[in-house]
């Protein structure tokens, strides 16, 4: 696509985005009660998860924090206990699928069932395609992408079981348009912004809607560094 073209599309779909945005403002539709619910956040020591997290300690929800950055996660935590929440932490590398799948395990024999569950972790290098490094790029994409579907099979099961639950997938607008410094990155969301807005909306999610009540939402925001 010309690079002219293909910033035309990327302003476009801003500023649609932003209209969206302000038409849901002025005319909000009921929100999700999620006073009780046991929320799962990843990515959770700053940024966007810290921020999730503490808006929903301010609607009483029970929290399940994750991250690979202990001080971080545990400042977090104390912000959302000050908010008069239950928070529970653990320290996890989203990157490793073993860790996820032992998390997972320890969440639901000693606290119970996530019913919303939020994958907000991300990590980003910023670098051209040829200076960034194998392990960097394999980091990004085993964060980023791989680690969504790790924890969405770990806790799904049980929502679909329970017929109650919510999935929320924070994505980033680098997916919608690329520069030269965030290659790697740009195909991290390019892959997860075609996953999430084409196949589970239009295929897989006419499935699910016959089998269960569990909602699918994708968010375009920056997560925080994992």
């Amino acid at each position: 696509m010309n690079p002219a073209l293909g910033l035309l599309v990327f302003l476009g779909t801003l500023l649609y985005a932003y209209a969206e945005a302000l038409v849901k403002l002025l005319l909000p539709a009921k929100r999700k009660a999620v006073r009780g619910e046991l929320v799962l956040v990843t990515g959770a020591a700053r940024g966007l998860g810290r921020a999730t997290a503490r808006e929903f300690a301010r609607r009483q929800s029970r929290l399940v924090l994750w991250d690979v950055e202990a001080h971080g996660l545990k400042e977090t935590a104390t912000e959302c206990e000050g908010l008069g929440a239950t928070v529970h932490t653990f320290v996890v590398d989203c990157s490793k699928r073993e860790e996820i799948y032992s998390a997972a395990e320890k969440v639901k024999k000693d606290i119970g069932d996530v019913s919303i569950l939020v994958n907000n972790a991300g990590v980003i290098t910023a670098a051209d395609l040829l200076s960034t490094q194998d392990h960097q790029i394999e980091k990004m994409f085993e964060v980023n992408i791989l680690a969504h579907i790790w924890t969405t099979r770990a806790f799904l099961p049980t929502m679909m079981k329970n017929n109650h639950g919510h999935i929320v997938t924070v994505a980033s607008a680098a997916g919608q348009f690329v520069t030269s410094f965030m290659v790697a990155y740009w195909f991290n969301f390019m892959d997860f912004s075609f996953s999430s807005s084409r196949l589970i909306p239009e295929r897989a999610s006419n499935v699910l809607k016959k089998l269960t009540d569990v909602k699918f939402d994708a968010v375009v925001g920056h997560g925080s560094n994992q």
